[in-house]
Order: C-alpha cells, then structure tokens, then sequence
C-alpha cells in the first residue's frame, strides 16, 4: 500500500547500504495522513516514544488525531538536547552500520501519563532494521521508570520492516511488533 510512496538510495551513507527514504510522505497529504492513521490504529498506549529525527515527523502527529496517545517522551542524538544536571540518560545503541547513542531525561519521564502504576509506551521509529535501536531503547526506558512505577512497551510500531535482517525476533520477546510494510 505505501511502497510506492518510499524511495531507495543505493550506497548511502556508506556502500552496501540501501538507505529507504520515507521522506515522501510529506510530500503527499493523502499519504501521509493513511500512514499516521494507520500508527494511530497499531498504539494502544497513552505515551509515545519518538526517536529523532524521522520518528519526530511520524509520531508527533498523534497527539493532535489520537484518541488515545497523549505524551510523547522525545529521543535525541547527543547534543541536541537541553538537560538539567542529573537529568539526562544515554542510550548506546548498536546499529546494523555501527554504534550510536541516544538521550532523553528523566524528567520528560515523569511527565508520562501512569495508570495503575504502569507507564505504557509504544516505541514508534521509522525502520525495524537489526532491531538494536529499539531494543536498547526499550531496555533503557524500562531501566529509568519514573517515580518507581513500572515501564512497560506496549508495542513497538515501524514504518517499514527489512524483513532479511530479522529484527523483529528479539523485539517480540518483550511486546508485539508492527509494521506498516515490509521489505
């Protein structure tokens, strides 16, 4: 349904890599309307997770069409955003083209809406390649639950799924995993 709006980038950012771009989604209203309504329908939790900088651009627009997400807790690269001291948590993560790391504060945390003591998140991000990414991630926001609560991933939910890579095994070990397509 949405594989004819992705467009595929031969050797970038390095050879051997087949870099999918889902940037033209923005260019097509229709497009990328089916596609945030379609993350809508696969979240069942109250917050969202949004991994910069394509995460950002697919899941912040739930908090203005869900009925049901409504935080976001923001994931950035490092130096790029603002903390308190104490306030930051780094995420190393593994890559299928090498390590990296991510941040988000504890304080963005707290904000998260909690029911019966649970933090319900849906990890949204654009790709489910070796699934490195979003497994460290759920792992650290499990590690640093706010105010003592449990942090459960309700889901993870990608655009897209290079299903050669087989990320998706470790990922289900800890919630159901969703894709809008494969490749």
């Amino acid at each position: 349904m949405f594989e004819n709006i992705i467009a595929h980038y031969p050797d970038f950012p390095k050879p051997g890599i087949d870099f999918i771009d889902v940037l033209p989604f923005l260019a097509d209203h229709e497009a990328f309307k089916a596609v945030i309504n379609q993350i809508d329908s696969l979240c069942t939790a109250p917050n969202a997770t949004a991994i910069e900088a394509r995460g950002f651009l697919f899941t912040a627009p739930l908090l203005t069409v869900s009925t049901h997400v409504r935080h976001l807790l923001p994931v950035r690269k490092r130096g790029k955003i603002p903390y308190s001291d104490g306030d930051l948590c780094r995420v190393e993560i593994k890559k299928e083209y090498g390590s990296d790391e991510l941040f988000f504060r504890h304080s963005d945390m707290q904000r998260l809406k909690a029911e019966d003591g649970c933090v319900r998140i849906s990890l949204i991000d654009d790709f489910l390649a070796t699934g490195g990414t979003a497994l460290d991630l759920a792992r650290a926001l499990q590690a640093n639950s706010p105010n003592g609560m449990r942090v459960e991933i309700a889901e993870f939910v990608f655009l897209a799924e290079l299903a050669a890579l087989d990320g998706r095994k470790a990922l289900e070990q800890i919630a159901p995993v969703h894709t809008l397509m494969q490749i």
